[in-house]
């Protein structure tokens, strides 16, 4: 779920033979269908998958689940077989965009099971896991981002807790009565590269987007909605209520010297462990528009080249079902309703305010999903956002941003 690499295009061929494993044909052993599934994941968090997949093959003698963990080559692998047709049957996939060629449309498998089992997944995350109206995986991983604050901070500054309902002019004035430079602390902590796809939900707050509805930047990335934003975070780091930080800012806020940052449920646990007392709140809204997040979401999909896809949905369905959410509670919010109301999170003082945006956001298209050549255009957004909220330059928004649009 926090794979955040780059788009990888088709590498050589060649490098399929480090994905082991059988061919495309069907492939069958002691007369069971194996399924290879393969992972980003690593160590402790594979020790939980490999236990979930043991316990689906005792549950399914007809049918052999190999674990294939790729680790930080996820995406190199996942290509090289791709572009042999040798990719494992069931993959854990966030590109949807990127693979969607290679990828089995699932709507016929998910009609079959009946409108109650789709209806149990929050309605949100179907779009993150479907591209031009086909699903292309089952959910099952997600995080939204929201607003940490140092309550220790805000105490000790007698600067009120955020509200439900805040705005960004409420934090900004927030950030200004917490900022000290005889202490050196900080009322908010700003990625000085923020990642663009992560940034793009600041727009839809203030009603734009990076890019029209049919994925065109002219005329959104270089609105005055979107130059706004960007307007309005550099204006805090001009007025020194705001810091740039290399990263996403957590690691100022584990310092105890920072008193807010915008981040994913990553965070819920380094920052305990830090000793920070921390509570959360909503992305404040902007000119009257609510606040929304992007959502960093993980599904499982199924090789369009597979020739087990019965059984390989039988076990994209178990990766997927009560049981497996449950087992998984400790590192990754559940996708099901019924789960979530079970463990009672929409009401839980950390995580709850994850699901609350999570409904909040539901309508949003990533740009990554409309616009053609994303990977190319992210990179000249990397550049043109250090550009902007690098200390040493911070040149003109509107500048930096039409210069990208002029690109297209």
């Amino acid at each position: 779920m926090k794979v955040k690499t780059l788009f990888v295009g088709t590498v050589l061929l060649g490098l399929s033979m480090a994905l082991g494993g059988c061919s495309a044909k069907e492939a069958k052993d002691d007369g069971k269908t194996t399924v290879r599934f393969s992972t980003w994941d690593s160590e402790k968090s594979l020790d939980m998958q490999q236990q979930l997949v043991d316990k689906f093959n005792e549950e399914h003698k007809d049918i052999k689940v190999v674990l294939e963990a790729y680790g930080s080559e996820y995406d190199t692998k996942i290509s090289a077989g791709i572009g042999a047709k040798d990719a494992p049957d069931v993959m854990y996939m966030w590109n949807y965009p990127q693979y969607k060629d290679a990828l089995e449309p699932l709507d016929s498998f998910i009609d079959k099971e009946g409108p109650e089992f789709k209806d149990d997944f929050y309605e949100t995350l179907w779009s993150y896991n479907s591209v031009d109206g086909d699903i292309l995986g089952l959910p099952v991983g997600f995080t939204t981002h929201a607003i940490y604050y140092n309550k220790d901070m805000f105490d000790a500054k007698k600067v009120p807790y955020p509200q439900s309902g805040w705005t960004w002019e409420e934090l900004h004035k927030m950030a200004k009565e917490l900022s000290d430079s005889q202490t050196g602390d900080i009322g908010y902590a700003l990625p000085g590269k923020p990642d663009p796809y992560d940034f793009e939900m600041f727009a839809w707050g203030n009603d734009a987007s990076y890019s029209t509805a049919d994925g065109k930047l002219a005329g959104a990335l270089d609105s005055e909605k979107t130059i706004q934003v960007f307007d309005d975070f550099q204006g805090m780091l001009k007025d020194e209520s705001a810091i740039a930080t290399e990263g996403d800012g957590s690691t100022e806020m584990e310092s105890g010297k920072v008193g807010m940052f915008v981040t994913g449920s990553w965070s819920l646990e380094p920052l305990k462990e830090a000793g920070i007392n921390y509570g959360l709140a909503e992305i404040p809204s902007r000119n009257g528009n609510e606040g929304v997040s992007i959502i960093s979401s993980s599904g499982l999909a199924m090789s369009k080249y597979s020739k087990n896809k019965e059984a390989a949905f039988e076990f994209i369905k178990f990766w997927t079902n009560q049981a497996a959410n449950n087992e998984r509670i400790e590192y990754e919010l559940p996708v099901l309703k019924s789960v979530v109301k079970e463990n009672g999170l929409e009401e839980d003082e950390y995580k709850g305010i994850f699901y609350e945006m999570l409904i909040k956001s539901e309508g949003y298209t990533p740009s990554s999903f409309k616009v053609a050549n994303w990977s190319d255009v992210s990179e000249d957004l990397k550049l043109s956002f250090e550009q902007i909220f690098n200390p040493s330059t911070m040149e003109s928004p509107k500048t930096v941003l039409k210069g990208v649009t002029e690109k297209e």
